[in-house]
């Protein structure tokens, strides 16, 4: 069994609605949620005019290798609606990134794990230290809450109250 760390976000339309539709939908594709943490409102990077974000990591075991994860997940996001463009900081139903999967270091075109930015992003890196503070990075050698400590991120993240429970 495979165990993966994601980030899941988005800042249109009903935006807690869609991260708890991304969760249902990632359950229906027999990936077992093991760990969630709460959910953080976040600023847009790159333009304050852009709605805020929220964002949840979750941790996930699933069967499928790297690449067919990360495939699945694609296609999650476009059932809700994501459209993928060059603009990698456009507003979006839901975006799915992996942050982690194992302890594997994987750079091809369609994936790059660890996540190249997952370093420098508070959003990322509040919500995962709640459910991965200990593990370590496999390319820096740093544990998460080490990394969040070191965070060059100035964009606030801050949690909100949800029930984020498992269903």
């Amino acid at each position: 069994m495979n165990v993966a760390f994601l980030c899941l976000g988005g800042n249109m339309g009903d935006r807690l609605a869609n991260l708890n539709r991304t969760k249902a939908l990632i359950k229906e594709e027999r990936l077992k949620i093991l760990a969630q943490s709460n959910i953080y409102e976040t600023q847009a990077w790159g333009d304050e005019k852009t709605p805020d974000y929220l964002n949840q990591c979750i941790k996930v075991s699933t069967e499928l290798d790297a690449q067919n994860l990360m495939k699945l997940l694609l296609g999650i996001e476009q059932k809700l609606g994501r459209v993928r463009n060059e603009n990698k900081n456009q507003s979006r139903t839901v975006d799915i990134d992996m942050l982690l999967f194992n302890g594997d270091v994987i750079k091809t075109e369609l994936l790059e794990v660890p996540h190249p930015r997952m370093h420098l992003r508070q959003f990322v890196l509040k919500p995962l230290n709640e459910i991965a503070s200990g593990i370590l990075h496999p390319v820096l050698h740093k544990s998460i809450h080490r990394l969040l400590m070191d965070c060059p991120d100035t964009l606030t993240a801050k949690k909100i109250e949800a029930d984020v429970h498992l269903h």
